[in-house]
């Protein structure tokens, strides 16, 4: 394939919430997790019907949830209080630590819904952390103009900008690369073992290999990666530090080890999840 690109997956179809219609890029049959990224879904519809029912209340205990919309408008609420709404650009990040019980529902009735959810694992010593929550709004993100396009900085460090995203400890690389029209470039390697680019729009060409909307390149460690725009091509950039723990997951629960799985499924069915 490529000495570059270690993997190459499409993302595959499925649903969520109540029932939301999805793509599921990160955590599926073909491609499960890497350390620390758990889940990379995409949510894409101009259909109310595949999206109206939203995610309803329901629980997590033990990572991170960042939700990114690039079109459309959705409310959160939680067990702690928090309460918000995202709209185009912005972004929702969540720390649900030891338990949270929130909800993500449309704030729209038509139109175009579109946007992105990752889930980024904990360590164990942060697993049962107090929870935090954060809205952060598209008119704080940074935007770099860059070869001919722009790149919005979500998280991390890029040309000289820092992310909005707030996670001490847990520093991550997340970038939106929107380039309409041909270019060439590469991308540095910022030290981050685990490295994803999923393709959203249009075309990418990486080391020869060129990757259409809807696929996933997982990267090589240490390379300097040559991408080629031949027309437009619009993709994310997610790289990470892996933790290097067992993952134990169930559902909408990530422990290290099965014993912690039930003990997060006992508190949630006896109401101390969010004690």
């Amino acid at each position: 394939m490529s000495a570059i690109i270690k993997h190459r997956v499409r993302g595959m179809p499925a649903q969520d919430g109540a029932g939301v219609k999805l793509k599921r890029v990160v955590n599926q049959p073909a491609f499960r997790h890497r350390d620390p990224i758990l889940m990379l879904d995409e949510f894409k519809s101009d259909d109310p019907n595949d999206y109206i029912a939203g995610f309803p209340p329901h629980p997590h205990r033990g990572f991170c949830t960042l939700t990114y919309m690039l079109a459309g408008n959705m409310a959160h609420e939680d067990s702690t209080g928090n309460q918000g709404e995202i709209s185009t650009g912005g972004l929702q990040w969540m720390k649900a630590a030891r338990g949270i019980i929130h909800s993500e529902m449309p704030k729209q009735k038509d139109g175009l819904m579109w946007g992105f959810q990752l889930w980024l694992n904990l360590p164990a010593a942060e697993k049962m952390d107090d929870p935090e929550y954060a809205d952060i709004p598209g008119s704080v993100v940074p935007e770099v103009n860059y070869e001919g396009g722009l790149v919005r900085v979500l998280s991390g460090e890029f040309a000289e900008q820092t992310g909005p995203v707030n996670a001490p400890g847990r520093e991550f690389l997340y970038l939106d690369f929107r380039m309409t029209k041909p270019a060439k470039f590469t991308l540095p390697n910022q030290g981050q073992s685990t490295r994803l680019l999923y393709v959203y729009q249009g075309a990418v060409t990486i080391d020869g290999v060129t990757a259409q909307a809807g696929e996933l390149l997982e990267l090589d460690a240490e390379a300097n990666v040559p991408v080629t725009i031949q027309d437009a091509g619009h993709f994310l950039l997610i790289a990470a530090k892996p933790i290097g723990e067992p993952i134990a997951q169930y559902g909408p629960f990530v422990m290290n080890t099965e014993a912690e799985l039930r003990q997060a499924f006992m508190d949630y069915q006896s109401g101390r999840l969010t004690q």
